[in-house]
């Protein structure tokens, strides 16, 4: 699929208690953690997994981003099979390089970037064959990207030019302003919007597949997580919850009832 859009397919949470997000994250979302052991000399990192299947990671928030005041969150990575053109491209679209391709043993070649208005993601150029995608529904797995932006036009133009990705339906969500659906090939993966003013800095949101939307909207709250938007029905007629974890990351969940 050489020439196919390319999207998100790995995610992470940088937090500053592993063990609590590991055990949080496990009962809320129901995923397996298995420590991760193929690269010697890293530091801890904790696969989670949905089925037989990895999802993403957990590990211990960067002493540097901790100083440079990053608050614990979850940060997607996007696929390439170049990251130095990768870089480059962004570069030159006005995106930002917070930390230059460098390799993670075992695993391949990742780089730390940000979009033109600030929004943080990651690249990471895989060592090995390819992983068949997963179907969006697929439970535990990211069921939804959510983008808010200062100018979600702009940012749509950048991912777009980037990345191969489309446009889906608009939203007109009223006083909130317009929800643009996108595409990375049949289906919609996610949506864009101007980001509500209490909202300091552009960043992404992303939903986790359950099963039921107020049981898991339960789990978050009896083990110390705050529920900050919902449950509300989307016009998908999904249901979906945003959330904080303990520690201060925000994460979200789809459920296809309530």
């Amino acid at each position: 699929m050489p020439n196919a859009p390319k999207s998100f397919f790995w995610y992470e949470l940088m937090t500053t208690d592993l063990d609590a997000a590991e055990a949080f994250y496990t009962e809320v979302v129901g995923w397996r953690p298995e420590p991760f052991e193929k690269s010697p000399g890293m530091p801890r990192y904790i696969v989670v997994n949905a089925g037989d299947r990895g999802v993403g990671g957990l590990m211990t928030l960067p002493e540097d981003a901790a100083k440079m005041g990053m608050p614990p969150a979850w940060v997607g990575y996007i696929y390439t099979r170049d990251i130095e053109a990768s870089v480059a491209s962004l570069t030159k679209a006005g995106g930002a390089v917070h930390r230059a391709p460098d390799d993670i043993p075992g695993v391949g070649r990742f780089a730390v970037v940000a979009d033109p208005q600030g929004a943080g993601f990651m690249f990471l150029q895989p060592n090995g064959p390819d992983q068949p995608p997963v179907p969006l529904g697929t439970p535990g797995h990211i069921g939804w990207h959510e983008l808010f932006a200062t100018d979600w036009q702009k940012a749509f133009d950048f991912y777009s030019g980037q990345f191969g990705w489309a446009k889906g339906d608009p939203f007109d969500m009223g006083p909130m302003g317009i929800y643009q659906l996108f595409t990375a090939g049949a289906e919609p993966i996610g949506g864009m919007m101007n980001k509500p003013e209490q909202m300091s800095v552009p960043a992404w949101l992303f939903y986790f597949n359950v099963p039921a939307i107020d049981a898991a909207a339960k789990r978050v709250t009896d083990r110390g997580g705050k529920v900050v938007m919902g449950p509300m029905e989307v016009p998908s007629g999904q249901w979906i919850v945003q959330c904080q974890d303990p520690q201060g990351a925000y994460f979200a969940m789809v459920a296809p009832g309530r």
